[in-house]
């Protein structure tokens, strides 16, 4: 079989085909914005556990309203070992989505739009010299289990301000990820399985 030329020119149209990738572009950046609020957002938390920490009644407010948490009825607000624990989760959330969302930026820029050369780079992600399509549903698909669980951590810590049903619709939302996950890794692993014949023959009638 022979060899495609590195300088082989494409035709009109399937070149127009091929360079339509960098219209994700423009999806990749968007998501790169999208990171910058998240890092905003975890600066703020952040700022706002500490202040309370100080004794901030305001900050502490704040703190208690982004995470939906409400103090029992003639209990003075004070920063308890719970809402400290949901804060902390609350920012561990922050910091998987945005580790999810560099997984798609730069696994899904590498392996959909354009080489990036980082072989050799000293802060190559390992992950990224064995990505590709299948390697990286099966990744997205276990980060989104690990944020599920955090959520999932959350409404239990913070179970006397929620609904039965709201746990319940939450935990059977989460084993739907966990389900899928599977079934994504699973088929992932009967497609790159090539059962080994000693027999099997190549086309020209010679033993592999």
């Amino acid at each position: 079989m022979s060899t495609p030329h590195p300088n082989h020119k494409l035709g009109p149209l399937p070149a127009l085909i091929f360079a339509s990738r960098w219209l994700q572009l423009p999806l990749y950046l968007g998501l790169i914005l999208a990171q910058c609020v998240y890092v905003y957002h975890f600066g703020v938390e952040l700022f706002h556990l500490i202040e309370a920490a100080m004794g901030d009644h305001h900050a502490l407010e704040a703190l208690t309203t982004s995470m939906g948490y409400k103090f029992p009825d003639g209990a003075e607000p004070e920063l308890t070992e719970s809402i400290i624990m949901l804060a902390v989760l609350s920012l561990i959330d922050v910091v998987m989505i945005s580790n999810l969302l560099i997984m798609v930026i730069v696994g899904g820029y590498e392996t959909f739009v354009s080489r990036m050369h980082l072989r050799g780079h000293p802060d190559e992600p390992e992950w990224l010299g064995h990505v590709n399509a299948s390697v990286l549903k099966v990744k997205l698909g276990t980060a989104i289990i690990g944020i599920s669980s955090i959520h999932l951590l959350r409404s239990f810590i913070n179970a006397p301000n929620l609904q039965d049903r709201v746990l319940v619709a939450q935990t059977v939302i989460h084993l739907a990820f966990l389900l899928s996950a599977i079934a994504i890794a699973y088929c992932d692993k009967l497609l790159n399985s090539v059962p080994a014949h000693p027999g099997h023959h190549n086309g020209n009638g010679n033993h592999h």
